[in-house]
């Protein structure tokens, strides 16, 4: 039956994902091939990691366009709108395309149902959207393509990318990437391609050698952070060298907290090898432009200038040690309202959080599948001596309203800082 309506093709999109997550590339596989192989028709720079994924994604994004060349991206999740996943040079895709790009991959999707490999997921579909849309609908120089989960079998790693970026390593997803961080990095090593360029931000020494050891079995020149190129911070402007003696000085990062110097550094490399073993030409100019102007909602985004709200998708042990060194920076009362999906590691993220000097946690939880329950956000504030609020606005307004001195930073799940930043808007409006 025909799709009728954008809000139709949504609602079947979004109604596969009850067949969870599916690792693995044959249904992939079969989709491209009946799609006639969208994922070739472009050139990439495919994006792993267990952090900082989408910002390394926007600063590339943003030094590319700023040499005048196209870009489409595909992110996940999304923070205002669906389909933000899919955008080019920053523009969505319209609900017209999601409509006309839904039709194209349904009869496919029952098809595969009844094959040996079953239905795809909702992000193998999303996927598939991705690299039709871009090889049919909308011409794109480059495209800058985020891994889902993990990197060897997801859904994105049919695609043959120019360069290949692991970003970060964390413990995270373990139930499916494994249960060391040599065995996490493998599976996110995996997106590299034989004689690919790969750069890596990882920083743990374990880590880094088992990707080292895959690029190297792939012939794979191979780039680390800290090691082949750096990034220092000068007072308010940063430089960026690299071991060989290349320097780009005055930079200006246009996204908050140190951890994004790292992913500014990462992105600086990734043009240099776009100008070294390909056909692009990103000069300085762009870069440095590229690198001020960048902005990446629910990332160290300030919502609220009066009462200060600070918003953060510090989703997981990694990223909320990350917030912790940003908000130190920040002198006074801080109050800290969290959302911990109950798959979390949530005695870790709270710990750390709770080592924040002057500052009052709330635990809060959303309407989310993989949520913590409101009783469950009780049982854990008991255990951890912490207050709770399971209503997350109520827990919102009345920060805002008893503690308009203090500043308020709001984190965890981005599908959570998506639900916040609406209402925070709505709210102060």
């Amino acid at each position: 039956m025909t799709l009728k309506s954008y809000e139709e093709a949504i609602e079947w999109i979004h109604g596969t994902l009850r067949l969870g997550i599916k690792p693995g590339l044959a249904r992939m596989e079969y989709i491209m091939e009946k799609l006639n192989h969208p994922e070739k028709a472009n050139k990439w720079i495919h994006i792993a990691g267990t952090n900082g994924k989408g910002s390394t994604l926007t600063f590339i994004r943003n030094c590319v366009e700023e040499a005048g060349y196209t870009t489409g991206t595909f992110t996940s999740p999304y923070i205002e709108t669906f389909n933000e996943r899919i955008s080019v040079n920053g523009k969505p895709i319209s609900d017209d395309k999601i409509l006309i790009l839904a039709n194209r991959l349904k009869p496919i999707a029952e098809e595969l149902k009844n094959t040996i490999y079953g239905p795809p997921s909702e992000f193998e579909i999303i996927t598939a959207m991705m690299f039709l849309y871009f090889a049919e609908y909308d011409s794109i120089d480059i495209g800058i393509i985020e891994v889902g989960l993990g990197g060897r079998l997801d859904s994105t790693n049919i695609l043959l990318p120019l360069v290949s970026v692991i970003t970060t390593i964390g413990m995270d997803h373990m139930e499916f990437l494994g249960n060391t961080i040599e065995e996490i990095a493998s599976e996110k090593a995996g997106i590299i391609k034989p004689g690919t360029p790969v750069i890596s931000g990882v920083i743990q020494s374990e880590a880094q050698e088992v990707i080292k050891a895959i690029a190297s079995k792939n012939k794979a020149n191979f780039a680390q952070l800290n090691q082949d190129f750096f990034i220092q911070l000068d007072g308010k402007t940063a430089t960026f060298k690299t071991k060989h003696g290349e320097e780009i000085v005055d930079l200006v990062i246009g996204l908050y907290g140190f951890h994004q110097l790292n992913n500014a550094s990462l992105a600086i490399k990734v043009i240099q090898y776009l100008n070294t073993y390909s056909s692009y030409d990103i000069d300085e100019k762009a870069i440095k432009a590229g690198l001020k102007k960048a902005f990446w909602p629910g990332r160290m985004e300030t919502i609220s200038e009066k009462p200060l709200i600070i918003v953060d998708g510090a989703h997981n042990p990694e990223g909320i040690e990350t917030l912790k060194h940003s908000i130190n920076r920040f002198s006074g009362h801080k109050i800290i309202i969290v959302s911990i999906l109950k798959d979390k590691n949530y005695k870790e993220m709270l710990s750390s959080l709770k080592s924040i000097p002057d500052c009052e946690i709330i635990l809060t939880t959303f309407d989310y599948s993989r949520a913590m329950s409101a009783q469950e956000t009780i049982n854990v504030g008991k255990l951890e001596d912490i207050a709770v609020n399971p209503v997350w606005h109520d827990a919102i307004n009345d920060t805002v309203q008893s503690k308009n001195d203090s500043k308020i930073f709001i984190t965890g799940s981005l599908y959570f800082i998506s639900e916040v930043r609406k209402f925070v808007f709505n709210y102060l409006a």
